[in-house]
């Protein structure tokens, strides 16, 4: 990544194409950035469904990010 604000997911909605599992493991979280789709391996503390809104709100490194569940307070 290149460290411009523009290209970086943290702070942007996204929806989880496949759901995380909390401390047992990642999903993938599908970002809209630039005007094009972005995957990233997505964290969370607690399991999120597939096809749920998220937050990001973490760079883990350039490909992995955590998110939260959004808007929140959202349980779906």
């Amino acid at each position: 990544m290149s460290g411009s604000r523009d290209d970086q997911p943290v702070g942007l909605a996204g929806t989880l194409v496949t759901g995380t599992r909390g401390s047992h493991g990642p999903g993938e979280v599908a970002v809209t950035i630039r005007g094009a789709r972005e995957d990233f391996i997505a964290y969370s503390d607690d399991p999120i469904s597939a096809g749920r809104a998220v937050l990001v709100i973490e760079m883990r490194s350039n490909r992995e990010v955590t998110v939260v569940p959004w808007p929140p307070g959202d349980t779906g």
